[in-house]
């Protein structure tokens, strides 16, 4: 798989990095495995696309199912942040796509930001201090 994770329980945040190439199935097999555990609902969430220089993904269509797969994962009574960091043009247009997608699913709780650094990110879920474990 092309998306490494960790849980940072203390933190509440789930932090993914994608990696090189990335496909559909990596990004809805992270989705799957992750969000279906118990032990992270509600958390905020980090995706970093920085290290990934090819984006793989079937449609648009894709985007809207992610999101709706997405939304359904969702805390009932939710405050949790999603962000995404996708410096290239294409995560960026694709993050906002998925953002889009998300505000117009009745299930969705997470407010999504989509950003260009990792600094932007870091700031919108209020996180301060170094993150570790992924490099």
């Amino acid at each position: 798989m092309s998306i490494v994770y960790r849980i940072d329980h203390q933190r509440r945040l789930v932090v993914a990095r994608g990696l090189e190439t990335v496909t559909g199935p990596d990004i809805f097999g992270y989705q799957e495995s992750v969000w279906s555990r118990g032990d992270v609902s509600g958390y905020n969430e980090l995706v970093d696309m920085t290290a990934v220089k090819k984006i793989e993904f079937e449609s648009s269509d894709r985007a809207r199912d992610l999101a709706s797969l997405s939304a359904s994962t969702d805390h009932p009574v939710g405050t949790a942040k999603f962000a995404i960091v996708a410096p290239s043009d294409q995560a960026f247009g694709l993050g906002q796509m998925y953002k889009a997608y998300r505000s117009l699913d009745a299930k969705s709780t997470k407010q999504v930001g989509v950003f260009r650094t990792m600094e932007e990110a870091l700031a919108f879920l209020g996180v301060e201090g170094p993150l570790e474990g992924l490099d």
